[in-house]
């Protein structure tokens, strides 16, 4: 392994036998997983792909097995408190790995979030051609596609004959998604781009070369078997999918554990799926009061639904163009970007840039998604806005979601974290999903305190976006918990966000494919600012929001219990430091 690799893996850790660990998991990690290699920065397997085959998910699970067994042998006491903190997340990493293993993702699911299509159309995008080696390494990638589509339909069709499947609507989506691909001339897919702009700085003939090969690889290979693909899933699953009173996990065998497991993986906190749905109604309640407040002050609504169906209904709240669209996101991100050094005192050098969500994506997918910056500054951080149809887009909601998407949320954390010293790879590029969601939407409400958004409006769009959140704790519980179908789960957005119709949709299907992940947000939120509020009446005048900000952010996406460890430490040494 090169040095520099396995020093991103060992990054803050002294103690030789952890280190020699963290080293070999890192390095397993990403010869698994090439393609996010290539994106950390480590290009050793730049012509490789995942290989999704049933002999490499036994692989995985014997080593994540072997890599827990050896981490629970290390003795602890001899490592540094940091170090000891950093294996206890490793471990519960491992073990949260090896729990959810009972769900059996790759036999039955289908998704539009994670698919042939969207998958292999990222690639072009994800490996950047510089090089004649670049190119060629793309090539290679591209003549593996077929073999990876093939396994995956072979892991389905495994799947199907214990007959476990993917819901309706979701397959639905999946084989439009592969029809409109299909339909296109090869030359205009995003998996083509890289042939159409080939290095300017290439000679004629490599330029020729590589698209003409890059043309035929996709032509000849990756088209027939997304053929295949689409052909196998509406012939052999969408049958048989889950209809719509049975469209969670918990209508599968092993549903109720893998929910259990992801609920606990993604929150980092070991409470029931009833437990999270009853405090999302409580906040749910509270608010929609406030929205209700602020609609009578805004529109001089009598009531929730008055002031919710002013917000869907108005035309003069809503978007007139893709530009239009576009601009307030950049002036919001401006905005932000200038007022961070009054509130964090660790920046981060990656800068973050606006760009639009793909065509072939757009019209199934959620509403903006963060990209995180390659390590090795080719790459900035890139805040995705969805422009398909910007009519149906509420300007009241741009604000608070580009606050959560870039700046000071999704990458001013991401970005700080990767460029943390003395943390390692595994949480250095990793973490727990409800540090890293919780962070951004904690940034929202922190932007009102920055003065960013620009009037009540936008301060509706924050309360929504809130509401939003809350109402995932009573939903994603509700559809793979209690038993709820998609039509609930829409009705209940309906009722308690402002959402447009057209987002909640996506949204709905996006907590069916993806259990467990929509309850991170509202938890790690609830957490960082009972947090921040615990430090504020414990240190009154010494409290500074900055050093606050900095212990939060300090250490990478830790779980929950870490991170009120730190801040009460903080705490503590802050009031035993004599007053300057």
């Amino acid at each position: 392994m090169p040095a520099e690799v396995r020093s991103v893996a060992t990054d803050g850790v002294s103690d030789s036998g952890f280190a020699a660990l963290l080293a070999e998991h890192w390095d397993y990690v990403m010869r698994r997983h090439p393609m996010w290699a290539t994106e950390l920065g480590d290009h050793r397997f730049d012509d490789q792909v995942h290989d999704p085959s049933l002999a490499a998910q036994k692989e995985d699970e014997a080593k994540a097995r072997a890599f827990l067994a050896a981490a629970k042998a290390l003795d602890a006491s001899k490592m540094t408190p940091r170090e000891q903190i950093f294996l206890a997340l490793f471990i519960e990493e491992l073990e949260s790995n090896i729990a959810s293993e009972v769900c059996h993702f790759e036999e039955w699911t289908i998704s539009p979030r994670g698919n042939p299509i969207s998958g292999w159309s990222y690639l072009s995008d994800l490996h950047r051609v510089k090089t004649v080696k670049d190119g060629e390494n793309l090539l290679a990638r591209f003549q593996k596609a077929a073999w990876s589509i093939d396994l995956e339909i072979e892991n389905l069709r495994r799947g199907a004959k214990q007959g476990w499947f993917a819901n309706q609507e979701s397959t639905r989506r999946v084989i439009k998604m592969a029809q409109d691909l299909l339909q296109k001339p090869v030359a205009e897919w995003a998996m083509a781009k890289p042939a159409a702009e080939p290095p300017a700085d290439w000679s004629d003939a490599d330029k020729q070369r590589f698209s003409g090969a890059l043309l035929k690889v996709i032509t000849d290979q990756v088209k027939p078997a997304i053929q295949r693909y689409q052909t196998f899933v509406e012939q052999e699953v969408l049958p048989h999918s889950r209809d719509e009173a049975h469209t969670g996990v918990g209508a599968l065998p092993f549903g109720q554990a893998c929910y259990q497991a992801r609920v606990e993986a993604f929150t980092s906190l070991k409470k029931t799926a009833q437990e999270h749905h009853d405090i999302g109604l409580a906040e749910i309640a509270r608010i929609n009061g406030e929205m209700a407040a602020l609609g009578q002050k805004l529109f001089g609504a009598k009531d929730l639904a008055e002031t919710l169906n002013r917000l869907r209904t108005d035309a003069s709240l809503y978007f007139d163009s893709v530009e239009s669209l576009e601009g307030k996101a950049q002036a919001a991100l401006d905005k932000a970007r200038a007022a961070i050094p009054n509130y964090f005192g660790i920046l981060p050098k990656a800068d973050c840039v606006l760009a639009r969500i793909p065509d072939y994506e757009a019209p199934f997918t959620t509403i903006a998604y963060y990209r995180p910056a390659v390590p090795d500054g080719s790459r900035p951080g890139e805040y995705f806005v969805n422009t398909y149809q910007p009519k149906t887009r509420p300007r009241f909601e741009m604000e608070a979601l580009t606050y959560h998407e870039s700046i000071p949320g999704h990458h001013l954390q991401i970005a700080i974290s990767q460029e943390l010293p003395a943390v390692p790879g595994f949480l250095k590029h990793g973490g727990m999903t409800a540090f890293v969601e919780g962070w951004a939407l904690y940034t929202e409400q922190l932007a009102e305190e920055m003065g960013l958004y620009e009037g009540d409006l936008d301060r509706m769009g924050m309360l929504s976006f809130e509401a939003w959140r809350a109402s995932r704790l009573v939903v994603d519980t509700g559809v793979h918990a209690l038993g709820w179908s998609r039509d609930q789960a829409k009705q209940f957005m309906l009722e308690h966000t402002a959402l447009a119709p057209n987002n909640i949709d996506n949204e709905v299907d996006r907590y069916i494919v993806w259990p467990g992940q929509a309850l991170a947000y509202k938890t790690g939120q609830m957490e960082i600012w009972r947090l921040r509020r615990e430090a504020e009446a414990a240190l009154g005048a010494r409290f500074d929001i900055k050093a606050f900000h900095d212990v939060v952010l300090g250490q990478g996406a830790v779980s929950l219990p870490v991170l009120r460890g730190r801040v009460e430490a903080w705490v503590a040494q802050v009031k035993a430091t004599p007053a300057s």
